[in-house]
């Protein structure tokens, strides 16, 4: 397997990321299973893996600490988040140094290691100042906690304000941005990704099948797949909302296109993002084996010209099909109070 650099780190990371967002409750419940996936995704050549403290709980966490045990932690390189509520208490939340500091103890305690590669802040927190948060992770970085530290769904602005503040108050900086990116989600080619190429960060798309939409089991025609997934998120797949019936008709058309180049659509999926020069290492998400081994070969295949043409034909550049799929929507745009002048 031909590996890649993350950013301008040293680490060599493999052309797909294994996310385990999907083992433990969330996903696959038994740990004995999703362990053999981790352990099949390795034996293949993955070298990298990411999680979240949020993701089922911190059983995720778990649940991938037991798979590096035995001696493969120190092959691999292991990326985890914070941000999101740990539980109903405020100040367990956020991107707070007082939070940071604890949170990290716990990812540590669950992934049975001693450090952790790349340790990423899961979203933008307003209430939060950005040097605050980049001087704690400065200090976990120093104490050798963690190796490198990157961010998650955050806006461009907010990406090269942090490459400022770091470099004003000679501090180090964000190494990675992890953005929703695949064929339907392609709003970040526009200003986030030529920022992070401008600044050599390693770019980490999440979601690269659209939430499953490029999976190719959503068809026109056809009775729609459910999951936990679509109940939790029902704005990214109730069909009575305009932008996923738009989902709907452009994965039919890709799903055509795939099938006339002799790919599936998975492998037509990753490889679209795999292929941009900016994107470092794609996140895969699989719940089940078949999954994770209809994604494995995608590193192997090199879409043509014609093909990434028809492609923009189908979703043009720098198009977001549907708003929902964004990740993170900034204050001003959710708070209307933050958009009106007062009124007496």
């Amino acid at each position: 397997m031909e590996y890649r650099s993350l950013g301008r780190t040293g680490m060599q990371v493999s052309p797909l990321c294994l996310g385990a967002m999907m083992f433990g409750s969330w996903g696959e419940p038994d740990h004995e299973v999703s362990i053999g996936i981790i352990h099949h995704a390795l034996d293949a050549g993955i070298n990298f893996i990411d999680t979240a403290d949020a993701y089922s709980g911190g059983e995720s966490e778990t649940i991938v600490g037991k798979a590096l045990a035995g001696g493969r932690r120190e092959d691999i390189i292991l990326a985890t988040k914070f941000h999101f509520p740990m539980d109903e208490n405020p100040n367990k939340r956020g991107n707070s140094r007082r939070w940071i500091v604890r949170e990290v103890e716990s990812s540590l305690k669950r992934l049975d290691t001693d450090w952790i590669d790349l340790y990423q802040v899961h979203r933008p927190d307003p209430a939060t100042d950005i040097e605050e948060t980049l001087s704690a992770l400065t200090d976990l970085q120093h104490q050798g906690k963690i190796r490198a530290f990157g961010s998650s769904t955050f806006p461009a602005y907010q990406v090269v304000e942090a490459q400022w503040v770091a470099e004003k108050h000679g501090l180090s900086r964000f190494v990675t941005e992890q953005p929703p990116y695949s064929i339907l989600t392609r709003g970040i080619e526009a200003d986030l990704l030529p920022v992070t190429e401008s600044y050599g960060m390693g770019v980490l798309p999440w979601g690269p099948l659209g939430g499953g939409w490029l999976s190719g089991r959503y068809r026109q025609g056809q009775d729609l797949p459910t999951s936990g997934r679509t109940a939790r998120m029902p704005a990214r797949y109730d069909l009575s909302m305009p932008g996923n019936r738009e989902k709907l008709d452009a994965a039919e058309a890709l799903a055509v296109l795939a099938e006339e180049a002799g790919l599936s659509l998975v492998h037509l999926a990753l490889a679209f993002v795999l292929q941009h020069p900016g994107v470092t290492s794609p996140i895969i998400g699989p719940r089940t084996m078949e999954h994770l081994k209809s994604q494995l070969g995608a590193a192997d295949v090199t879409l043509s010209a014609d093909i990434l043409d028809r492609i923009d034909e189908i979703v043009p550049p720098g198009v977001t099909v549907s708003t929902a799929d964004r990740g993170y929507v900034p204050p001003p745009l959710s708070n209307p109070f933050l958009r009106r002048r007062r009124t007496a």
